[in-house]
């Protein structure tokens, strides 16, 4: 059974390049945001150079307390619940992410004409935004280009502070920054592994189905032929009767072991035993078959599919078609089962041959089927021979 490629390299570039990760979604709620912040694994790292923000607030009282104050004090206090909560946006979409490193800029920019030089102090504080929420490939450039431009302001405005926190905000940021998206690709790592696992179990889940399907179908019509023909045979043809017994006795064993096969995954279907089986059944309820005596060379694979296509081919054609005759033909690279009956009848269950359809689909292949009033044609053709 082959399983979906893993999308793991897939999420990595993903991440790195800024396209949305679809990832398992998270709430934009101020508790979904939080979640994130602590399974991000940053929150110890961001919540200690809060503490930072206090050098503008202390500032601006000492300049010039009062209302003017106020206001800075309220927008450094929303940067810095902004700031504390980027790294679990971090872990959303690029959409949200950008938006937050917006509104964490807008506010930045507010603060300009209220603190004037001091705004520098929080140089460290936007660098981190800059990784944390910017796509990779814009965020070392974008950071660096402000680190720089700040340490140059720091120095012609005389706050040296500020240069050795542009200096720190850049080594700290991309130390969290590298954490947190870490985090980010081992949270897509596993997301993939579910969604493969999910995967898998609907894929087998289906496979057992179609087996069932074609096991159990093929085998309860001949059940219930050999059944009906024995009891017809009872009283004037006992030993014709016994050996239809007989039949049902085998059939029922074979039966039984196809499905304990098909639920450990090793039951087998070959073309050459279902057009011995065909030859019997078809012959057991009065239809002339003509079926080849040699079969061109099959790849195993190929033999088990075209099994499966014969086997479903005649199931139809003991259950619906009142054909007196059938033709089961093989090539190298397609199977034809063909009768002379009166067609599928309308709103007859067609589960066997879309499971067959899958089937033939999933090797490479297309089914079709032609059915009318003079007879049904069911045809398994491999792509390179269509």
């Amino acid at each position: 059974m082959t399983l979906m490629q893993t999308p793991e390299a897939t999420d990595r570039e993903t991440w790195v390049h800024g396209t949305p990760a679809e990832a398992a979604a998270r709430p934009v709620t101020p508790r979904g945001i939080l979640r994130a912040a602590k399974d991000s694994g940053g929150l110890a790292f961001s919540l200690p150079p809060v503490m930072f923000v206090l050098i503008p607030i202390v500032l601006a009282w000492q300049e010039a307390p009062g209302p003017a104050a106020a206001l800075v004090t309220a927008m450094l206090l929303l940067y810095a619940a902004l700031f504390v909560t980027t790294c679990g946006i971090g872990l959303y979409p690029l959409k949200v992410r950008l938006i937050w490193f917006a509104l964490c800029t807008g506010v930045l920019l507010a603060l300009i004409p209220l603190l004037g030089p001091n705004v520098l102090f929080m140089v460290m504080f936007q660098a981190m935004t800059h990784v944390l929420l910017l796509p990779w490939r814009w965020a070392l450039p974008s950071m660096l280009l402000m680190s720089l431009t700040v340490l140059v302001l720091a120095f012609v405005l005389r706050v040296p502070i500020a240069a050795g926190l542009a200096v720190m905000g850049t080594v700290m940021a991309w130390g969290i920054g590298y954490g947190v998206r870490q985090q980010m690709l081992q949270e897509e790592l596993e997301a993939a592994q579910q969604r493969n696992a999910v995967l898998a179990v609907a894929a087998e889940r289906e496979r057992i189905g179609r087996d069932l399907h074609d096991l159990v179908g093929h085998s309860l019509t001949s059940l219930t032929i050999s059944a009906q023909l024995a009891r017809r045979l009872l009283d004037k043809d006992p030993e014709a009767a016994r050996a239809q017994l007989e039949h049902i006795e085998t059939t029922t064993r074979q039966a039984l072991a196809d499905v304990r096969a098909t639920a450990s995954g090793m039951q087998t279907v070959r073309a050459a035993t279902e057009i011995a089986s065909a030859r019997t059944v078809l012959g057991t309820v009065g239809i002339q078959a003509e079926v080849p005596t040699a079969l061109p060379p099959l790849h195993e694979d190929l033999a088990e599919l075209f099994g499966y296509v014969i086997r479903e081919g005649v199931t139809n054609i003991v259950r619906h078609s009142r054909a007196t005759r059938a033709r089961i033909t093989v090539e190298e690279d397609a199977v034809t089962v063909a009768d002379d009956g009166i067609g599928i009848p309308h709103g007859a269950s067609r589960s066997g041959l879309q499971g067959l359809e899958a089937r033939v689909v999933l090797a490479g292949g297309r089914l079709r089927v032609e059915t009318s009033e003079t007879g049904t044609t069911l045809r398994a053709t491999m792509d390179r021979a269509a």
